[in-house]
């Protein structure tokens, strides 16, 4: 009980100070979140023979996992792939109608994951719909796993999701004022730049100026045009 009460104190601390550090529209979007806590999959029509990719950025150390299923039709065929922007390959498989795949993140990068329709140049292709779920961080985990290995009660189990969650919207949070920091130090370096540079163009300019000034004087001397 003692362990069940100190989880709830935690957890009560941590979102006071998140809600406490985010803003009203930021404040309504997580209450949103929150209360609707579902995910829909990404449904679309591949053309043959083309390529669609999507991309995401990720941090380090997050657990992916999705869920495919490709309307099946004779004669065509269906590729994934899924690689970052080293073009390193986390995960891929051909010729797939349905299935699953995993992967961890380890570094903070871009990734993306692509579906590549093959019809041969002898029939005729058709449109051909994909359906793709995928899940990050905490969504990817297991937690009914978790509560029998760690033989955790039905209330602990859902503290622990809940302070994983919580724990996932205060990094979130940290990366992007991370970002915005970079962002920011960005804009200040360049406008140096751009002030210093807007300077040299002006003693460019004036020194250019007074050359020309010179060489019209010396050559209106030189013409006796004036004394």
């Amino acid at each position: 009980m003692l362990s069940i009460l100190s989880a709830l104190k935690k957890f009560n601390n941590k979102i006071k100070w998140l809600y406490s550090s985010i803003n009203m529209d930021v404040k309504l979007s997580l209450i949103l979140m929150l209360s609707f806590p579902f995910v829909t999959p990404i449904r679309w029509l591949m053309h043959p023979n083309t390529q669609k990719c999507l991309r995401e950025e990720l941090r380090q150390n997050v657990l992916v996992k999705g869920d495919y299923e490709i309307a099946p039709i004779e004669g065509q065929f269906m590729d994934y792939i899924v690689r970052d922007s080293k073009g390193h390959i986390l995960a891929n498989k051909q010729d797939i109608t349905k299935g699953k795949f995993t992967f961890s993140t380890e570094n903070y990068d871009m990734f993306e994951i692509c579906f590549n329709s093959r019809v041969p140049g002898y029939q005729r292709g058709t449109l051909q719909e994909v359906s793709l779920n995928i899940k990050t961080g905490v969504e990817a985990k297991t937690y009914e796993g978790l509560g029998e290995v760690a033989k955790l009660k039905p209330l602990e189990l859902d503290l622990k999701m809940l302070e994983d969650l919580s724990s996932s919207i205060v990094q979130d949070f940290s990366d992007m004022k991370h970002r915005a920091e970079e962002m920011r130090n960005t804009n200040e370096s360049t406008s140096r730049r751009v002030h210093w540079f807007s300077m040299f163009s002006i003693l460019c300019l004036f020194g250019l100026s007074v050359w020309q000034i010179l060489y019209l004087r010396r050559y209106f001397k030189a013409k006796k045009l004036i004394e």
